[in-house]
C-alpha cells in the first residue's frame, strides 16, 4: 500500500544498553567494597537490556505455561510445559547466581551481589524470578534438618539449571518451591487442614490440598501440614528416591493478572512422602527466615519496577516532543519524571541496604535485629508504592503507554503482586507491631539506626521526634498501623540517602517526603528539587 504519511516524533526502542547502570546500583557496591562485582553485574545488565533477551522475555510472557496432567496413553503425569524461553532465562539466573548460590559463596557480600544481579534482571521478565527467589530462600529453612542439608543444600546453590523431573539427589542442580496457603486460610497458614501422619521409617504421608502452589514443576517443595504437636514443615520432593512420581497432583493452572511465564497451581496431595523440617508443631517458626529472604526479594522486585518504569518514561521524554518542545525539557514534566526516580532511588537504595544487612547478620547479632523490623517496614511500604509508581510512569508514554507493545501494560500488571506475596499490606503491617512487641529492642536498634543520620536536615530530625512520639498510644497503634509503619519506612529511607545518597536526592526527598509539602500524586516537587540532577540519573545510558 503506497504511504499516505511520514511516519515522525516516535521513540526509538529502549533497548542495546546496561540495564545494571543505574547510579545507586553501582555506587552502592563500590561504596561498601563490593567493586570487585561490577563487572559481572553489567554483564547481566547488558544481556538484561539486549534486543535478544528482551525478546525472549517477552516471549516466556507471551506463552504461558500448559498443564499436562496425563500423557498421551493416560498416564497420570502432573506436570507442566514451559516456553523454551522460559528455560533460557531460569539458565541465566541459575548459572549467574541468583538462586541458592549466596548460601556456598566464599564473599562477605554474597547475598548484596545476588539482589543486584536479581533486580537488574527481573526488567527481561519478573515471573521466572519467582522460582528463583523460592530457590533462594528455602536453603536456610532446610538446613533445620542437617541430614537432608546435606543431601540437597549442593543442588540448590548449585550454577547447573536441570529443568527435567527425575530423582533430586541425582541431579546437579535443583529448583525448590513452597506449597503453604490454602482456601480457607490463605495467610493465615494457622488455619492449614493438610495433615502428616508419620511412619515407621521416619517418613510421613501427606494428605490435604494447597490453594497456591508456584512453580510445581520444582524439584523439591516445602509443605506446611498438621500433626498432632501442630503445623510443622516438611520436605517433599516431587520425584521419590526410588524414582516413582509423589503422590502430587495439580488440578489447575491459576490465570492471574499477571506473572504469566510463572506457573502457579492448585494442588492436591494424596498421601505425598514427606520428611518433616524443624521440630513438630514449629512449622511456622522454622520458615520464618524463608519468609525474611522471599521479602527481601519483593522488596527488590519493586525496586524494580520502579526503575524499570522510571527509566522507559525518562527514555520516552528525552525524545519525544510535544506543544514545540521536547518533553524532557517541559517544567511539569521534569517534575513528575523527577519525583519518580526519587521513589525508584530511594527503594533500590534501601533493598540494597537490606541485601547488604543480610550479609552481616550471618555474623552479628545487632545486624540481624536491625534486619528483622528494617525488612518489615520496607517490604510493606516499598511493594505498596509499586502499583501507583507503576501507574504514574505507564501515563508518561501516554496512549502508547496503554499498548502491549510498549511492555508498561505488563510492568503495570506485575506491580501489585509483590505487595500480595509473603502478606499482603495488612499483614506485613501488623508483623512490624508483632515484631516489635515480642523484642522491643528491635524499634530501639532501628530508632539509633535513624538516629545516626541527624544533625544536617532539620527537616529529618524534626520527622524523627514526631515518628518516637507516634508509638505513645499503644492503645490504637493497630488501628494505626499502615501510617505508623509507613513513616517508619520512608524515615529509613531517608536516613539512608541522608548518609549514602546523591545530595540532589537526599535533599529533595527529605523536603518531599517529609517537609509536609508534596501532593498526594507524583509531579508535585517543590521549586527547590534540583530536577536537573534527578532526571540525569533516571534518563538511560544508550
Amino acid at each position: 500500500m503506497k504511504a499516505n504519511h511520514e511516519v515522525t516524533n516516535q521513540v526509538p526502542p529502549l533497548e542495546g544498553y546496561d540495564v545494571a547502570n543505574y547510579p545507586v546500583i553501582t555506587e552502592y557496591l563500590d561504596r561498601v567494597g563490593a567493586g570487585e562485582a561490577l563487572p559481572e553485574l553489567h554483564e547481566v545488565g547488558q544481556l538484561a537490556g539486549s534486543a535478544e533477551w528482551i525478546t525472549v522475555g517477552d516471549l516466556a510472557e507471551e506463552h504461558p505455561p500448559i498443564l499436562e496432567t496425563h500423557d498421551r496413553y493416560g498416564n497420570r503425569i502432573d506436570t507442566v510445559r514451559y516456553d523454551p524461553a522460559y528455560h533460557r532465562l531460569m539458565d541465566v539466573a541459575v548459572s549467574r547466581g541468583m538462586a541458592g548460590h549466596p548460601w556456598a559463596a566464599d564473599d562477605s557480600h554474597a547475598h548484596l551481589v545476588r539482589a543486584a544481579k536479581f533486580g537488574v534482571w527481573a526488567s527481561v521478565d519478573a515471573g521466572h524470578g519467582c522460582p528463583i527467589s523460592m530457590t533462594y530462600a528455602v536453603v536456610p529453612a532446610l538446613r533445620h534438618n542437617p541430614e537432608l542439608a546435606a543431601q540437597y543444600e549442593p543442588g540448590l546453590t548449585s550454577l547447573e539449571y536441570q529443568p527435567e523431573l527425575t530423582v533430586p539427589a541425582q541431579k546437579k542442580g535443583l529448583i525448590a518451591g513452597m506449597s503453604m496457603t490454602e482456601k480457607q486460610g490463605g495467610s493465615d497458614v494457622r488455619a492449614n487442614t493438610t495433615s502428616a501422619v508419620p511412619q515407621g521409617d521416619g517418613s510421613y504421608l501427606i494428605t490435604g490440598h494447597k490453594w497456591f502452589t508456584s512453580a510445581p514443576n520444582s524439584d523439591l517443595l516445602l509443605v506446611l501440614a498438621q500433626t498432632p504437636e501442630g503445623l510443622s514443615c516438611f520436605f517433599v520432593p516431587r520425584i521419590l528416591p526410588d524414582g516413582s512420581r509423589n503422590n502430587i497432583y495439580l488440578q489447575r493452572l491459576k490465570n492471574k493478572l499477571g506473572n504469566h511465564s510463572n506457573a502457579s497451581s492448585e494442588v492436591e496431595y494424596h498421601d505425598a512422602v514427606g520428611w518433616m523440617v524443624g521440630e513438630p508443631g514449629r512449622g511456622v517458626r522454622t520458615i520464618i527466615e524463608m519468609v525474611n529472604m522471599t521479602r527481601l526479594d519483593c522488596t527488590t522486585a519493586s525496586a524494580a519496577v520502579m526503575r524499570n518504569g522510571t527509566t522507559a518514561a525518562a527514555h520516552h521524554a528525552a525524545y519525544r516532543s510535544a506543544f514545540g518542545a521536547k518533553l524532557v525539557d517541559q517544567p511539569l514534566m521534569r517534575n513528575v519524571l523527577a519525583d519518580l526516580h526519587l521513589e525508584a532511588e530511594a527503594a533500590t537504595l534501601t533493598a540494597l541496604w537490606l541485601a547488604d544487612l543480610t550479609d552481616r547478620a550471618l555474623t552479628d547479632e545487632h545486624a540481624a535485629q536491625l534486619r528483622r523490623i528494617s525488612l518489615a517496614v520496607s517490604k510493606y511500604f516499598i511493594c505498596k508504592r509499586a502499583p501507583m509508581h507503576a501507574a504514574e510512569a505507564l501515563e508518561c508514554l501516554g496512549g502508547n503507554g496503554y499498548v502491549e507493545d510498549s511492555r508498561m501494560p505488563r510492568l503495570f500488571r506485575e506491580s501489585p503482586l509483590m505487595s500480595i506475596w509473603e502478606g499482603s499490606g495488612n499483614v506485613a503491617a501488623l508483623d512490624t507491631l508483632r515484631a516489635i512487641g515480642r523484642d522491643p529492642q528491635t524499634l530501639t536498634v532501628f530508632f539509633d539506626e535513624l538516629g545516626a543520620a541527624t544533625g544536617s536536615d532539620a527537616t529529618y530530625d524534626g520527622a524523627l521526634v514526631a515518628l518516637k512520639d507516634s508509638f505513645a498510644d499503644a492503645s490504637s497503634l493497630e488501628y494505626r498501623a499502615r501510617h505508623i509503619v509507613g513513616q517508619m519506612a520512608t524515615m529509613l529511607s531517608a536516613s539512608l540517602l541522608i548518609r549514602y545518597g546523591h545530595p540532589a536526592v537526599a535533599d529533595a526527598f527529605t523536603g518531599s517526603r517529609l517537609g509536609g509539602g508534596w501532593g498526594s500524586v507524583y509531579g508535585t516537587l517543590g521549586a527547590g528539587a534540583d530536577t536537573a540532577a534527578l532526571v540525569s540519573r533516571a534518563t538511560p545510558k544508550l
